[in-house]
């Protein structure tokens, strides 16, 4: 490992219910009427980077902040980065120009109120900016943020870009694009930031992918995780499609044993940081 970069560890914090997969299953309009774990799980996640003093960028819903204020403080208070995952974990390509627009700067308001603290940072709910929706980086950049990590370059069956660059690049707009994490093997481009692939495949896969992108290409990583996979005993939904089930639920119990060996292996730390995004 190559302790000389640190890579960027982020955290896309949204709870349970309010992944898109399970979308179906619970309208935004009865989420309040759902219990929520975030709170605990994020809790958690603090304790094990307060551990391993590492330092991270926290994606956070606009939905959590208000709900939780004291838990998004509690992050600043960490030393962590404060970041947006828009308001309502709605996908920017299920919205028009303008409600996007409405709903990112509506959450970037939301979370600077409620951290005291400038939000520079978004993530599109999965990475749901693609070759058809380009328009949302101008709408990121309109809505006042510096950089945004909403591009996956792979190919996959509800995001990426896999032509996009493997590393950060400045829009013409000013925006500092900084796509997740990828390693190029055999003329294509594989996931190697994280998400449910750090699940999916045996631990040694994560970290030589991270082992390879440091080395090989000398760059730092970028990955990500969310507060639930780190919650086995969350609620099950038994008739959710067989598809979306897999993909929730498979190796809960792993992701946290294998997070504290990801933070023993390599050096991690902010996102805006990392990649220095008010530099230019």
């Amino acid at each position: 490992m190559d302790a000389s970069i640190v890579n960027a560890l982020t955290i896309d914090v949204e709870d349970y219910f309010q992944v898109s997969a399970l979308a179906h299953h619970f309208p935004r309009g009865d989420w309040d009427s759902v219990p929520c774990r975030v709170e605990g799980n994020v809790e958690r996640i603090l304790e094990i980077l307060e551990e391993r003093q590492a330092l991270a960028t926290f994606f956070t819903l606009g939905w959590i902040a208000e709900r939780y204020p004291h838990l998004i403080r509690r992050i600043a208070e960490a030393g962590h980065e404060i970041a947006s995952h828009g308001y309502a974990h709605e996908r920017a390509t299920a919205q028009s120009p303008e409600c996007f627009l409405a709903d990112i700067a509506l959450a970037k308001a939301v979370l600077e109120d409620v951290a005291g603290l400038p939000v520079v940072g978004y993530r599109a709910p999965s990475f749901s900016i693609g070759a058809d929706n380009l328009w949302a980086h101008d709408c990121i950049a309109e809505a006042g943020y510096v950089y945004s990590s909403s591009v996956y370059p792979v190919k996959h069956d509800h995001y990426g870009i896999p032509d996009a660059p493997r590393f950060p690049f400045r829009l013409d707009n000013g925006l500092l694009e900084v796509p997740v994490s990828t390693t190029h093997w055999m003329g294509r481009n594989w996931p190697a930031g994280g998400g449910g692939f750090f699940r999916l495949l045996p631990y040694a896969v994560s970290r030589w992918q991270i082992d390879r992108v440091n080395r090989a290409d000398g760059r730092a990583a970028i990955f990500y995780f969310h507060p639930w996979e780190l919650d086995p005993e969350q609620p099950r939904v038994q008739d959710a499609p067989a598809k979306a089930r897999f993909r929730h639920y498979l190796n809960l119990t792993r992701t946290e044993p294998r997070l504290r060996r990801l933070l023993d292996d390599f050096e991690w730390g902010r996102a805006d940081q990392v990649f220095d995004v008010a530099a230019d």
